[in-house]
């Protein structure tokens, strides 16, 4: 979505610039040009033109945002039956599968939940030096499993080990300036929706940025906890952590996201 926007927000800005250029330039040659009220004018035809002008960027900004958006749910519901495990640790032969499994049944009493319930389980990112245990990717074959494992995830509190949702690019993005600008503890995802609690106490279901900033801004009594920075600012693959590591699976793109989930 961020990408469908940048080029028509890019254009609208150099055409604002070029205009007032142009019409600093036009009043400075005619400055006996007058309207009824005394002001400087411009030719009406002009006003007009530049009217149109606006006027079709902005449909083709909402435009572009319709399409982002239908894209990134698209995207969204690819990964619906995906969970990010965190904090296993990783060792040079070792099977993915079985180690999750064993997470689930274990940590999270789900002594159901077997190797059969899982579609695909691998590390996400590339292996570096010093770059901490990579997140698994773990894929279970029905929707149901997924949010069974979901909503259990608080038994992992204080075992090092946590879960996330498989967001996409943008709502990662969202989710992280949401964290940033009301605190980790108001911010939350369920099922690839971003869920913020606003200023007035109000809950807000948001995907995109401008629904973010349509909440408003924090209490000027509340202070926001901000992300890890390692979340904020990805650190150098020599030096990356393992949050920063999830962060760039997280914010995986379509095309890298797909050929992980098909790995």
């Amino acid at each position: 979505m961020a990408s469908a926007e940048g080029p028509i927000a890019a254009l609208t800005r150099e055409f604002s610039e070029r205009m007032a250029k142009f019409e600093a330039e036009y009043l400075n040659k005619t400055p006996n040009t007058a309207a009824p009220d005394g002001t400087p004018s411009l030719a009406p035809d002009y006003l007009e033109f530049k009217k149109f002008i606006f006027d079709t960027l902005e449909c083709l900004q909402q435009q572009m945002e319709t399409y982002g958006r239908e894209i990134d749910a698209q995207e969204m519901r690819s990964r619906r039956k995906i969970l990010l495990v965190h904090g296993v640790p990783e060792q040079v032969k070792e099977d993915t599968q079985l180690m999750v499994t064993e997470v689930i049944q274990n940590r999270l009493d789900l002594k159901t939940f077997t190797a059969s319930s899982i579609s695909r389980c691998h590390r996400v990112g590339s292996r570096a030096r010093n770059s901490g245990h990579r997140p698994i990717l773990l894929k279970v074959r029905d929707v149901n499993i997924r949010d069974t494992v979901w909503h259990s995830k608080t038994k992992l509190k204080g075992s090092g080990i946590t879960l996330s949702e498989f967001l996409t690019k943008t709502r990662h993005q969202v989710f992280m300036a949401a964290r940033e600008k009301f605190g980790v503890a108001n911010c939350w995802t369920e099922r690839g929706y971003i869920f913020v609690l606003g200023p007035n106490g109000k809950k807000h279901r948001i995907v995109s940025h401008r629904e973010l900033s349509a909440i408003g801004e924090p209490a000027s009594n509340s202070v926001p906890c901000p992300a890890p920075a390692s979340e904020r600012c990805p650190a150098p693959a020599s030096s990356r952590s393992p949050a920063a590591v999830a962060s760039k699976a997280s914010s995986a793109g379509p095309r890298r996201a797909r050929a992980a989930i098909r790995k």
